[in-house]
């Protein structure tokens, strides 16, 4: 802590002495790497204390500033990472045959294979809360793969020479289609690699019971009260086909998400990009990542609105509320046992109870629900930032 004040009280006296501009939290970042030194990158505003540990430059540095909000807690997910370094890797691809030099190419897209495998994830500490456009991340991007780059390619990292964050990274773009592209990637694949297995695990262990327990009659229930008979397999043929509906609508809403907005540049006209860049770098997103994405048919729609997400959120949503019931239900009829329903027996993964010995409680239901209620919420979150849209971006797209 003495250390780590001392350092700080440094580079403050510096600022002052100096002029430059020199952040206490990267100090911080810096100590706890176990470097305290630093060096000065420049940009429009002038210099910057940056880590010299680190492959992020000026504009990060700036953010980490303007932005300590959160910190650690609220860091960009890492999903979001890696899908805008997809994206990036795809439109160095694509700019590699509009004239982007071959050595500088490569060289990008090396360094973005080590964001996507995980190797470099200490160099975005950039916080979700930030421009609505997502460019202090889409900057920090820029400068990592820059830096990592220039480092690959035996130049000094800073230098911006011979690959420029601006230049180079980012050369065809504009943050206002890089990070809505960067989200629609990201979140397609974690659907297709997370979302949807799960839930088609989930569904499958359901209809296998459904099957087993097809000959089981018992009482129903409506209004919590006596009713006519049914199966215990007729009443998980039905969690099996909430399920099944919950599935449909994600897959069609996915439909749109593999829209991308890359290409129509800072407002939808493509100023600045090559023509059909859009099409050839959702073509080469669609290689790397055997996802079906393509370019989106309206840019100016892409990237003023997120209604795709949106539609997507609400399915989320849908499937919340179909996992809760679910998960409701097996609390009730699980319940005893020695006074309660006692229809179900459920795990006993673990002890239920601090007072009670011998107890066991229905946690994964519990869990459930809290997940669900979390999802809920997001949802909320979700049509909110999306209504505040205006004119050709949207100022709360994270």
């Amino acid at each position: 802590g003495f250390a780590l004040a001392r350092h700080s009280s440094k580079l403050l006296l510096q600022q002052l002495l100096s002029g430059r501009q020199v952040n206490p939290v990267i100090a911080s970042m810096s100590v706890r790497a176990g470097a305290a030194d630093t060096r000065i990158e420049r940009d429009t505003f002038g210099e910057i204390a940056v880590p010299s540990w680190a492959y992020y430059g000026a504009q990060t540095a700036r953010s980490l500033i303007n932005f300590n909000i959160g910190r650690d807690a609220d860091r960009m997910p890492s999903q979001v990472i890696r899908g805008l370094a997809y994206v990036k890797k795809a439109a160095a691809t694509v700019n590699g045959q509009h004239g982007l030099d071959p050595a500088v190419q490569s060289a990008i897209c090396s360094a973005a294979d080590e964001v996507i495998s995980g190797q470099l994830d200490r160099h975005f500490p950039l916080v979700v809360w930030q421009t609505g456009s997502g460019t202090q991340t889409n900057m920090n991007m820029n400068e990592v793969l820059s830096n990592r780059a220039i480092e690959l390619l035996g130049g000094q990292i800073g230098s911006k020479t011979p690959v420029h964050p601006n230049d180079h990274v980012n050369m065809g773009q504009s943050s206002n289609d890089v990070f809505p592209t960067a989200m629609h990637v990201s979140v397609a694949m974690e659907a297709a690699g997370r979302l949807l297995p799960s839930l088609k695990r989930l569904r499958d262990a359901l209809a296998a019971k459904a099957d087993e327990f097809q000959g089981v009659v018992k009482l129903g229930r409506t209004h919590l009260q006596d009713a006519t008979p049914l199966t215990v397999g007729q009443e998980f043929g039905a969690f099996v086909y909430q399920l099944d509906c919950d599935l449909r609508r994600i897959d069609a809403s996915l439909v749109d998400v593999h829209q991308l907005a890359i290409g129509g540049t800072a407002v939808g006209t493509g100023l600045n990009s090559w023509p059909g860049f859009g099409e050839d770098v959702a073509a080469a997103l669609a290689r790397l990542t055997g996802l079906p994405f393509r370019s989106a048919p309206n840019k100016f729609e892409a990237l003023a609105s997120h209604d795709a997400l949106v539609e997507l959120s609400g399915s989320l949503n849908t499937t919340a509320c179909s996992l809760t019931k679910l998960a409701n239900d097996f609390r009730l009829l699980g319940s005893g046992p020695r006074c309660g329903l006692g229809e179900l027996t459920l795990p006993e993964n673990e002890p239920g109870s601090s007072i009670m010995p011998g107890k066991v409680n229905p946690t994964q239901c519990e869990a459930l629900s809290m997940v669900a209620c979390q999802v809920m919420g997001n949802h909320v979150a979700v049509t909110i930032g999306a209504a505040k849209a205006t004119c050709s971006s949207t100022c709360t797209s994270r």
